[in-house]
């Protein structure tokens, strides 16, 4: 494939020196401490590449099986494993396991879900929550692929409210049983993956009857087929097709009177002795409960990884396409200009690539906090760690929503910049659009995930840290304690502390550099700050005047994902800061100097009505803002394919030969 880089004379000052990007140093960069694992993962990738025709070309049930068989294969690779205890036969690394599901989602989507529901969700599950009774039981199958499992958390009638879940567990102390019933439509387990087609056992989530008691939402190891026949008291239909990822066998599950035994109970937190007693070292039902699905953080955290990566592929086709494609004669009347010398091309493409290496480094400290925080071959001990893994929980869910959101965003806009040749299966944006759709929803709504990462903002993580239900979020609005938030965010006071940072005093916003990290930072931590002020104003206010709790936070909810959207796009900056700060002096600190000035004035600029409304831009600086980012588009532009060839997608992941040759 012949393609043209160069770029047209930049008009930047005679003081600027292009860099030269050496990009296997910026791979290694990108891959972090976990390179072989990655480099693994793609040479699995181009090995099964032909999955991405299959899943054109297959019937849906041939496509399934593709996928399950791939999935199964690359188990014995180890590559899928990395997260369990070495004595089950996996590799011990819970870092490793997530770079291994970042790199996974250069290719097939369907085979990136397969895995996750396998080991992340099913797997994990049973290692997090289940004992060594559970471990040796299950571990070495699941990692394997011989046994086949699914996660029935998701009920048709509460999504993401699980502690509402209505399936239930009854235990029988005449059998040392528990008795698993669906009461309703309602509470059957809905759109649970590996269930329709492949799943031989669930862990399943029903809420616990011992005795006269409820004791809230429990895990179970529930068998539901035996060589591939559904057993009595299972019922398991098909979703159907959906959207996208149709390599996965997404079903609906019933319950009539399953009977399991008494040690099915995953019993990391809370147990049920034989004749009948519940136990459970957390008195607290729902720091119990909490606890418990803390441990399963590691989803959130490979479903943002995931979608950064995919957004990774359709930048790197997009870009690509940029420098071969010409159209109209712009400078010269012999030929045509490259699409990517375009200045609004660079506007469209070059933002989303510097947000998309902002979030990867941004993933990178989340991954890095969830492999401290958790060990590597049991869940934390109680109690342990307990302020740092609410941290990690809102960071987790915060990065994941941003994550996703740009994934579908980037998609989008990576497609429109290719033109009709983008609309095309053969060259991924199908699929990539189709498959990524539900990253958005799965794992947690993205709105609703923010207003998780709102609560540990406003609380601190102080207080027990509550699941994202509406209830849940109206009884927390009623306690809240509103004039520490406030006092603690006194805008104020963080201007004081501006002032040790930045030249200018009070006019520290307009004296500062464009391209000083501590104007950029200083800017996105004041809009934080300020609006988690307003937000905690705005609910003391409703509450002093007699308000309901629960009407007051709808009215304010809108400002509650604001500034929670603030807090998470400042932790970006300063994690992509933080990292190019931390590089020795060279070309590839300049690049991604670059990089980070573009995600930061674009971010600005996105929010330049806020600033402005809040006395912190004035007009003259907003213009200027923009001139500086059509600069520094202008000096990516060389860059660019070198930036996107670095995040090592394979060039079989690409099909895009196709769209490409003969265009230069």
């Amino acid at each position: 494939m012949a393609t043209d880089t160069a770029a047209p004379a930049t008009g930047e000052s005679s003081g600027y020196e292009q860099p030269t990007i050496d990009v296997p140093a910026l791979r290694r960069l990108l891959d972090g401490r976990h390179t072989a694992i990655r480099e693994l993962v793609r040479t699995n990738l181009a090995e099964y590449a032909d999955v991405l025709v299959d899943a054109e070309t297959m019937t849906t049930e041939e496509y399934r099986d593709r996928v399950r068989d791939i999935v199964v294969t690359m188990a014995s690779t180890g590559q899928t494993g990395m997260g369990f205890p070495e004595e089950y036969g996996g590799g011990g690394d819970i870092g490793a396991s997530v770079a291994a599901f970042e790199t996974l989602a250069f290719g097939d989507l369907s085979v990136l879900v397969k895995v996750g529901v396998q080991f992340g969700l099913f797997g994990g599950a049973i290692l997090q929550l289940g004992t060594q009774t559970h471990h040796d039981a299950y571990l070495r199958d699941v990692i394997t692929g011989r046994l086949m499992g699914c996660f029935a958390m998701t009920e048709t009638g509460h999504g993401s409210n699980v502690q509402a879940l209505r399936t239930t567990a009854t235990y029988d102390p005449a059998t040392e049983e528990f008795v698993v019933d669906t009461p309703d439509d309602a509470a059957r387990k809905d759109y649970i993956g590996n269930a329709a087609r492949h799943a031989d056992t669930a862990v399943v989530f029903a809420q616990l009857h011992v005795g006269e008691e409820s004791e809230g939402v429990h895990a179970f190891v529930v068998p539901l087929r035996d060589g591939g026949q559904l057993l009595p008291g299972v019922r398991i239909e098909d979703c159907g097709l959906k959207m996208g990822l149709n390599g996965v066998d997404n079903g609906r599950i019933w319950f009539d009177g399953v009977r399991i035994p008494r040690t099915n109970l995953l019993n990391q937190f809370a147990d049920v002795t034989p004749e009948g007693r519940y136990e459970s070292p957390i008195e607290n039902p729902n720091r119990r409960f909490f606890t418990m699905l803390g441990t399963l953080v590691q989803g959130r955290v490979c479903v943002g990884g995931a979608g950064i990566n995919a957004a990774k592929v359709a930048l790197a086709v997009a870009v690509r396409y940029g420098v071969t494609r010409r159209q109209f004669n712009a400078t010269s009347e012999e030929t045509e200009e490259l699409l990517l010398d375009y200045g609004m091309h660079q506007r469209r493409l070059f933002p989303l690539l510097a947000r998309t290496y902002a979030l990867h480094f941004a993933q990178e400290v989340v991954a890095e906090d969830l492999h401290e925080v958790f060990s590597t071959t049991t869940a934390p001990e109680l109690g342990d760690n307990e302020h740092r893994r609410r941290e990690l929980e809102s960071r987790a869910a915060g990065t994941k929503a941003l994550g996703t959101w740009h994934a579908t965003r980037t998609i989008q806009e990576c497609r429109e910049a290719c033109g009709g040749a983008g609309y095309l299966s053969a060259n991924r944006f199908a699929a990539l659009k189709a498959d990524t759709d539900v990253f958005t929803t799965f794992e947690g709504d993205n709105h609703v995930l923010l207003q998780l990462v709102a609560k540990g903002l406003l609380t601190d993580y102080a207080s027990e840290f509550e699941d994202i239900d509406q209830f849940g979020m109206v009884r927390f609005v009623a306690g809240l304690a509103v004039d520490t938030v406030i006092e603690k965010t006194n805008v104020h006071k963080l201007i004081e502390r501006i002032r040790d940072v930045l030249p200018g005093g009070d006019e520290w916003d307009q004296q500062a550099g464009l391209l000083d990290p501590n104007y950029h930072r200083m800017m996105l931590r004041y809009r934080e700050e300020h609006m988690l002020a307003g937000v905690a104003r705005r609910l003391k206010r409703g509450i002093d005047n007699g308000m309901n709790a629960g009407e007051v936070f709808s009215r304010v909810q809108d400002h509650v994902i604001r500034a929670a959207n603030a807090h998470v796009e400042r932790l970006v900056l300063d994690a992509f800061v933080d990292r190019t700060a931390a590089l020795e002096d060279g070309d590839v600190k300049v690049a991604l100097n670059l990089l980070a000035d573009l995600f930061a004035l674009t971010t600005i600029e996105a929010d330049a009505a806020w600033f402005m409304e809040h006395g912190r831009l004035t007009s003259q600086r907003s213009k200027a803002i923009s001139r500086e980012v059509n600069d520094l588009c202008r000096k990516v532009r060389p860059l660019a394919v070198d930036l996107v060839d670095a995040f090592g997608v394979p060039p079989e992941m690409l099909r895009s030969e196709g769209m490409l040759s003969g265009l230069s």
